[in-house]
């Protein structure tokens, strides 16, 4: 029904709510995820780190740990062409970089764009859509570096409040911005943007600051206030609290995404821009939820 992953033997000394930061420590992050596929893919974890068309990977490196999300474009099954296809292999592209260290921690849009890269040059043919985020925690310095590139995105929870939020990127109401590849002759239609056009953010993070990363599935379904309130059930910042948190937020948005009568946020979005629609979305969810720790290797 469920996937959840953990990695390395972390120590996760931080109060919730944030420590003063004038520390040499390094930093890590806790991180569990948890996810779903829409209709027959439902509760089923694909090869790799994917719910649905959804995929996402967490990666450690002796500078950071890496967290990254992504949504491949349904629209592309109407071609024959599997939409996870894209994002599965956007996001462990991304995953082997860090792993061999052919990153900086600073620079997100970095990673994103030798992923992209690397699949332009990809000898099989993929074709496909995604967006992506992409989330380092430098240990050293204890900044947390993000590149956004449309609809998925994340939060950063201190003292029960939301203090840093990703920007969302539209073209227009539920287009959201993409990497693409089309062949040849859908060149010039079919969307696609460059990973420099991903939202970039640098700021310094706290012990015990929750980092919560997300596809479109769970933002579109659960607002920020329902979220708050199962990051409450947060009580301490061990791994199984945290495995038990990013169920339980993961298995909310996955019911309200089929509840014909709740006002959800994507239909309130729709009623913005002049649709008349009610109800949740359903849609693939992907949910990665992190604790800033204390770095113990």
């Amino acid at each position: 029904m469920f996937s959840v992953l953990s990695y390395g033997r972390l120590v996760a000394r931080a109060v919730l709510g944030g420590l003063s930061q004038t520390d040499s420590r390094d930093y890590s992050l806790v991180t569990a995820s948890c996810g779903f596929g829409k209709d027959f893919r439902k509760g089923i974890l694909k090869k790799g780190m994917c719910y649905g068309d959804d995929a996402c990977f967490v990666a450690r490196h002796r500078t950071a740990d890496v967290l990254g999300v992504a949504d491949g474009v349904g629209g592309w099954r109407d071609y024959g062409v599997d939409p996870s296809q894209f994002s599965g292999t956007l996001m462990r592209t991304c995953e082997r970089l860090v792993k061999e260290g052919r990153f900086v921690p600073s620079n997100p849009v970095g990673i994103l764009t030798a992923g992209y890269c690397e699949l332009l040059q990809n000898k099989v043919p993929l074709l496909g859509s995604s967006t992506a985020c992409i989330v380092v925690l430098d240990r050293t310095s204890h900044r947390l570096h993000t590149a956004n590139l449309g609809d998925s995105g994340f939060l950063v929870v201190r003292g029960g409040e939301v203090v840093h939020r990703s920007d969302e990127q539209q073209h227009y109401f539920n287009t959201p911005f993409q990497l693409s590849i089309a062949p040849p002759e859908a060149e010039g239609v079919v969307l696609s943007d460059s990973p420099d056009a991903a939202d970039s953010t640098s700021f310094d993070v706290q012990l015990g600051d929750i980092i919560l990363t997300a596809t479109d599935g769970l933002f579109d379904n659960m607002p920020d206030y329902m979220i708050l309130q199962e990051l409450k059930k947060l009580k301490n910042s061990n791994y199984e609290s945290i495995q038990q948190t990013a169920r339980s937020i993961a298995e909310q948005a996955h019911e309200l995404a089929y509840d014909p009568t709740y006002m959800s946020p994507f239909a309130q979005f729709a009623c913005d821009n002049g649709l008349n629609v009610r109800g949740g979305k359903p849609d693939d969810i992907t949910v990665l939820l992190s604790i800033v720790a204390e770095y113990t290797d």
